[in-house]
């Protein structure tokens, strides 16, 4: 009897262990979870950073950065031909031209993406978008040979090929939230 009580307890233990390990493996923000680390195109990439945007007091979007190459410096990371993704994960309805103005407005500072062919690259990016429902995602994906993969319910979808747009984007974007050294 002793046995099947230590058995127990030791049991709910085992269970309780598996139970904080998958925990472990996961961060959640204002309600959403994203995973510690995903497989893209073979690739592993791990979450570097997680953040709340919000406008006034409304809870807009939580995004996510993933990097295949954890660097504590913006400049290699960007520079790293490796997997990089930005996902959004939006905690409202967010309608098209309030995505665009978004965009327009955080990329503006960007000369890169004021010339050609970058500007067309970013008018490609701005016509793929949508209107996005509570729950949608944005997800922009940089895949060395592969360009910048734009998918979820936020867009069309869309490939733009090449490095130098997603640079530029990523620039923008870590310079705008700035969350390495320099």
């Amino acid at each position: 009897m002793a046995r099947s009580g230590w058995w127990a307890g030791g049991w709910g233990l085992v269970v309780g262990l598996l139970l904080t390990a998958g925990v472990a493996e996961a961060r959640e923000l204002a309600g959403v979870r994203v995973p510690d680390s995903l497989t893209l195109e073979g690739r592993r990439v791990s979450l570097a950073h997680m953040e709340l945007k919000e406008k006034l007091f409304f809870k807009v979007y939580i995004w996510s950065l993933y990097l295949e190459q954890v660097s504590p410096k913006q400049s290699e990371v960007v520079s790293a031909n490796c997997v990089k993704r930005l996902q959004f994960r939006f905690l409202r309805d967010v309608r098209r031209d309030q995505l665009v103005e978004a965009f327009r407005e955080g990329l503006a500072s960007n000369p890169a993406l004021r010339n050609t062919p970058l500007r067309d690259h970013l008018e490609q990016l701005l016509a793929s978008l949508r209107d996005v429902p509570e729950g949608g995602e944005l997800v922009l994906t940089y895949v060395p040979g592969g360009g910048l993969h734009v998918s979820g319910e936020a867009s069309h979808g869309l490939t733009i090929p090449g490095k130098p747009f997603a640079d530029a984007l990523f620039v923008s974007w870590l310079e705008t939230h700035p969350i390495f050294s320099r």
